[in-house]
């Protein structure tokens, strides 16, 4: 049987599942129980493009708090435990978005510890970032330039890199095809 961060669906599969079942797939992509509730009462999805469509409309369409929580729900950059316990899958997810931070030396690994704890003493949540595909270095100086932002704008860039994320795990979970 395949690990479980490997396991695809079909939209079909999905909008077939009952609603707690599809609840937890769901929240594996964003914690935001608004936004998995909002995507539940959407159900049934026409296609996998419907769906991805859906998801970043009811993402936008939520306010600073729902953010937030979301946020809440991934370990900080370099770190493997969020705020919000994960499942297997939604930890190895995290675990490969972040991989870059596993290849860095010590002193940035350090260097990015020290801005996750002053990036949430200026904003109030986690350093969020769409870390695939960057180095430790690439996000050590991301999350820098964004410490200078006022806070109303860094809500708002944080919660576009959620909506990223988002949009990547409903990519790794859905099978390309349509079929059941």
């Amino acid at each position: 049987m395949p690990a479980r961060d490997t396991v695809k669906l079909s939209v079909v599969r999905l909008n077939a599942m009952p609603e707690a079942q599809a609840s937890e797939v769901l929240a594996e992509c964003c914690g935001a129980s608004r936004w998995v509730s909002e995507m539940l009462a959407r159900r049934p999805f026409r296609s996998r493009a419907a769906l991805l469509s859906t998801a970043d409309e009811i993402w936008r369409s939520l306010d600073p708090s729902d953010w937030r929580e979301a946020f809440s729900h991934h370990p900080r950059i370099g770190e493997r435990e969020s705020a919000v316990p994960q499942s297997e899958r939604g930890s190895a997810w995290a675990a490969g978005e972040q991989s870059g931070v596993e290849r860095a030396d010590e002193d940035v690994r350090e260097a990015l510890a020290a801005v996750n704890r002053e990036y949430e003493q200026r904003f109030g949540y986690i350093y969020i970032v769409f870390a695939t595909g960057k180095s430790a270095e690439d996000m050590l100086a991301l999350a820098r330039q964004r410490l200078k932002n006022d806070p109303d704008v860094e809500l708002r860039a944080a919660a576009e890199e959620q909506r990223k994320i988002t949009r990547l795990r409903l990519d790794k979970l859905l099978d390309n095809g349509e079929a059941g």
